[in-house]
This record gives structure tokens, C-alpha cells and sequence, in this order.
């Protein structure tokens, strides 16, 4: 008979679970004291935390209050200023008021006075207007007496003016061309220079180097001859040199000018003395321009 065998490992597992087990326990013990921990830290966080919001919130509680009563009083500040400016302006609008009411009282005493002083004025021309007037008047008076006295002096002018030109006489030119009216002296002169017919130039001309001028012509002196009356004379016309010999005073001395056409220039000499040497007369040309 063989002999029965033993069988061990059963007590083995059973051991090794326990010890699984304890292992487990152990570690969820520790996990629990783990967690307990930190709870409890974050408890005490959570405190502070809690703790350091209420006084952030109560300092804002009293910042915000001291600003309040800040602005509060800032406010009823506005409200005095607000009510001071109303009365000051109130006053200041009478005081305006008043200011305005002596301004325009001003202004009317002084436009009272500017307008009399206008009235016046115009009082003192008006015045002066009317003694002008009257001075006026009798300037006017003494005018037409003036015109009277002028019309009845041109009147005697006029009639001794026809006098002296029917005095005048015509003589033939040194060319035998009949010559127009003859002035002998200053007064025929004057007259005939009123009738206006032709162009008339005062001579007086005595013994120069040079020739001059009169009108569009020159002149000069050659010789006299007082005892005789007569002269002779160099003529320069359109560059062209005429000699007159032995002329006589109030002779009509006549030479043609291109631009007079067929109607001569006359030189009439009035007077031809010794001392001083020379001779007086004029110059006479035509008003109408024409070509030969």
C-alpha cells in the first residue's frame, strides 16, 4: 500500500491574500489621511480667502462712503455756488440794467445836443447863404453894369477897328502880285491880326552873323539906309537863299514858299533906324496850304 500524499500550498495563497488586503487597507488609510489633510488646507485657504474678501469689501464700504459724503458735499458746494451765481447775476442784471438805462440817458442828452448844434449851424449858414445871396445879387448888378459898359466898349472897338481897316490900303508886291491889305504901324498890325485872314509874325531884326528865324523862314540883315528908307535882307526858304536889295519901309516884299502854294509870303518893313541898326515890321503868310 503506497502512502498518501501531502498537499501544502493551500496555507501559501491564503497568506499572500491577507497580506494583499492589509496592503490595501493600509493604502486607503493613508489616501483617507491624505485627503483629510488637504481638505483641512483648503478649509484653512478657503478661510483666508473668505477672510481677505471681507475686509477688501469692507474697505470698499468705506472708500466708497467717504467718497459719497465727498461728492455729496461737493454737491451742495455746486448748489451754494449755483445759488450765489443766481443772486450776483440777478444783481448784475439790475446793475446792467441801470448801467444801461445812464448810458441811454447819455446818449440822448448828447444826440439833444449834436442836433442843436446841427440846428445851429445850419441857422448860421442858412444866414451866411442868404447874405452871399445878396452879395451875390449885387455882384450881378454891378455885372450887368460891367456888361453894359463892356458891350458899349466892344461896340467902339468894333467900329474903330472897321475905322483903321478901311484905312488900310492894297499896293502891289516887289513880285507885282497884288498884295492884300498893308499895315503901316501897330495898330493896322493888331487889326489885321484880328481879322485872322492870314498868319502874322512880329519883325524886329537887326545886323547878326547868323540868320533867324520867324515863322517857317529865316532872315538876315544885309544893309539900311535910313535916309532912304530902305534895307536889303537875305531870305532863307526851303533851303533856298533869296536876296532882297534896297527895299522900301512898307513896301510888300514878296517871295513863294512851296507849302503856300501860289500865294506869296510878304515881309513888310515899318521902320528902319540907325541907331539901333535894324528894322521892324512883320511877317505875313497864308492860312491855306497848298502846292504850286
Amino acid at each position: 500500500m503506497s502512502p498518501t500524499p501531502t498537499y501544502q500550498p493551500e496555507p501559501q495563497r491564503s497568506g499572500l491574500l491577507t497580506a494583499l488586503v492589509a496592503g490595501a487597507l493600509i493604502a486607503l488609510v493613508a489616501a483617507n489621511i491624505y485627503l483629510y489633510v488637504q481638505l483641512d488646507h483648503t478649509r484653512s485657504d478657503i478661510a483666508k480667502v473668505q477672510e481677505k474678501m471681507m475686509n477688501e469689501l469692507s474697505n470698499l464700504r468705506d472708500t466708497s462712503a467717504v467718497s459719497t459724503n465727498a461728492q455729496m458735499r461737493h454737491i451742495e458746494t455746486l448748489k451754494e455756488e449755483l445759488t450765489a451765481a443766481r443772486a450776483q447775476a440777478a444783481t448784475s442784471a439790475n446793475q446792467a440794467k441801470v448801467e444801461a438805462n445812464a448810458h441811454a440817458e447819455q446818449i440822448r442828452k448828447q444826440l439833444e445836443a449834436e442836433q442843436a448844434a446841427v440846428q445851429q449851424k445850419v441857422s448860421s449858414q442858412i444866414s451866411d447863404v442868404q447874405q452871399s445871396a445878396n452879395a451875390a445879387n449885387a455882384k450881378i448888378a454891378d455885372v450887368s453894369t460891367d456888361v453894359g459898359s463892356v458891350k458899349t466898349q466892344v461896340s467902339a472897338t468894333q467900329q474903330e477897328l472897321q475905322k483903321t481897316i478901311a484905312d488900310l490900303k492894297t499896293t502891289r508886291g516887289d513880285l507885282g502880285v497884288q498884295s492884300g491889305l498893308i499895315a503901316t504901324n501897330a495898330s493896322e498890325l493888331s487889326a489885321l491880326k484880328k481879322l485872322g485872314e492870314r498868319n502874322y509874325f512880329d519883325i524886329k531884326l537887326g545886323k547878326t552873323k547868323q540868320p533867324q528865324r520867324f515863322g517857317d523862314v529865316q532872315l538876315q540883315l544885309e544893309k539900311i539906309d535910313p535916309k532912304k528908307n530902305a534895307y536889303s535882307v537875305l531870305i532863307w526858304a526851303d533851303d533856298k537863299k533869296v536876296e532882297k536889295k534896297d527895299k522900301s519901309v512898307n513896301e510888300p516884299v514878296q517871295f513863294y514858299v512851296q507849302k503856300g502854294g501860289h500865294i506869296p509870303y510878304e515881309l513888310v518893313i515899318n521902320t528902319v533906324t540907325k541907331k539901333p541898326e535894324q528894322i521892324v515890321g512883320y511877317l505875313s503868310t497864308p492860312k491855306v496850304e497848298g502846292t504850286r
